[in-house]
This record gives C-alpha cells, structure tokens and sequence, in this order.
C-alpha cells in the first residue's frame, strides 16, 4: 500500500512539475518576444508557416464541417418546422464553438507536429546547445516568434474556416435541399451577435498560444537520444488536444 500511494505521489509532483515548467517556459518565451529588437522577420516567417501553409487543411476541413452541419441541421430542424432557422443554427455552431476547437485541430496536426519535431531535432542534434555556446538565446530566436505567429494566425485561420463552413452549409442547404436563401440569410442575421464573434476569436487565440506554446515547449525539452523527436511530437499533439479541449469548457463557462 505504501509503495502504490509512493508512486501515485511521484506521479502527481511530476506532473505538476512539469505544469510549472512549462508556465515558466511560456512566461520566458513572451518576456522575450516583448523585449527589443523585435524579430519581425522570424515572425512573419512562422505566420507563413503556420497560417499559410495549414489553410488548405483548413478550407477543407471548414467546408465539410459546413456540409453535414447543415444535412443533419435541415433534417433535425424539419421535424419541429423551424427549417428556416438552419442558418442561426450553424453560424452560432462556427463561430462559438466548431470553428475554433477544429480549426485548431487542423493546425495541430499539420503545423504543431512539425514545430514539435524541428525543436526537438535541434535539440538532438545539439543545435539549440551550440546556440547556447555562441551567446545566442535559443529561447528568443526559436520559440517566441512562434509563439507570437500562432496567436495572430489562429484567428485569422478560424475565420476562413467559418466563412466556408456557412458557405458549404449555405450549398446544401439552399442548392440541395430547396430551402431559401432569404431565411437561410435572414436567420443568421437576427440571432449572430458581434459577442459571438468576439468569443470566437478570443478562443481561437488562446488555442493559438496552446498549440505553439505546448509544442515549442516539448520539442525545447527533447530527450537527446534516438526516440527522442517521435516522443516529443507525440506527447505535443495529445497534450496540445487535451489542452484544447479543457481550456474550450472554461472559456465557454466563463463567456456565457
């Protein structure tokens, strides 16, 4: 008995360790980022690499999310008559909810594992140490603009992705389902709200400092071996998607 409460205690100060750790790191990383010169370039390098290069993945995704939400809304709709709700009834789904958690799972799985595994291989390769050797904070140069990028791209990513979601929603449900455009149109004018979009991109944001946040961090703190990268990227991802969904429910308590 003393041996399995020992080890759920060792546990439990390893976890919490490892919180502390990382709310360290990310406090070191934003210090950084605030502090001149400003590395503009590094920024709007990682900007590309997170915004531009997750927007297809993204656009699809979007589209499809859009597609079903408005088949199974027109039919789960149609049996109380209120079809002409549909578009409240997706746009409020987007913006508040679906646009930003998935959106920032697109993002998570094409640009957080690949920053996760960068990281962690100059960290296996002794990159990140002969930086250190040559006065250069690793910190400043490899993490804090990809933190800065992930908070500006996300929302920005979030927004294309419930522009086509309506979009694709509005095709099924105008083009293939005869439902009319007007009170498709109409629906989402009466009931979406500026605090719907708001709350929507504050999450989107806060996903965005998550995601490259959880990832830097992982990768930073590689184990220098051979597993070291695959071990990195995977704990990134699923603490990245945890992490998602948790601060999604406090968000939203705290927004109603």
């Amino acid at each position: 008995m003393t041996t399995v409460l020992a080890n759920i205690g060792g546990r439990t100060l390893g976890i919490v360790a490892g919180m502390g750790a990382g709310v360290v790191f990310l406090g070191s990383a934003l210090a950084w980022a605030l502090r001149p010169p400003a590395k503009i370039r590094l920024i709007i390098q990682q900007i590309r690499a997170i915004g531009v290069d997750s927007l297809l993945v993204v656009l699809l995704a979007g589209l499809f999310t859009g597609m079903v939400l408005g088949l199974q809304g027109y039919y789960s709709l149609r049996k109380f008559n209120a079809e002409s709700f549909l578009g409240a009834v997706v746009a409020l789904s987007l913006l508040r909810e679906l646009g930003p958690v998935l959106s920032a799972f697109m993002v998570t799985g094409r640009t957080g594992s690949a920053m996760a595994a960068e990281l962690a291989s100059m960290r296996v390769t002794e990159q990140i140490d002969a930086m250190h050797a040559m006065a250069i904070n690793p910190v400043k140069y490899l993490v804090s603009p990809r933190i800065v990028a992930g908070v500006i791209a996300m929302p920005l990513l979030t927004c294309m992705f419930n522009v086509i979601g309506i979009y694709g929603a509005y095709v099924v449900g105008v083009g293939l389902l005869d439902l009319g455009s007007g009170s498709y149109v109409s629906g989402m004018e009466q009931s979406v709200q500026l605090r719907d979009v708001v709350e929507g991109l504050i999450k989107s944001a806060t996903f965005g400092l998550i995601i490259s946040s959880v990832c830097c961090y992982k990768g930073f703190h590689a184990l220098p071996m051979a597993t070291g990268v695959g071990k990195a990227t995977t704990e990134a991802v699923v603490l990245s998607f945890v992490l998602i969904l948790v601060s999604d429910y406090f968000l939203t308590s705290v927004m109603l």
